[in-house]
């Protein structure tokens, strides 16, 4: 539900710069959300659980993931 949400917002901040924008921002937070879940289920089963620092690696996967994606369009 969320994701959507997100997804909707940075669609709709991609429009004002035109068409191409849309995909390319709706992609950034496609893929950042894949990367931050791949961290999160390798964490879970390597730890055996989630802590504080393992939320903090994927605030920070998620936006550096999105910010690559971002740059290279």
């Amino acid at each position: 539900m969320a994701a959507g949400a997100v997804a909707g917002a940075a669609a709709a901040a991609g429009a004002a710069f035109g068409a191409y924008d849309v995909v390319r921002t709706v992609l950034a937070i496609a893929l950042a959300l894949a990367a931050a879940e791949a961290l999160l289920r390798h964490c879970t089963r390597r730890f055996g659980g989630v802590t504080g620092d393992v939320f903090g690696g994927l605030a920070e996967t998620a936006a550096t993931t999105a910010l690559v994606v971002l740059s290279l369009g």
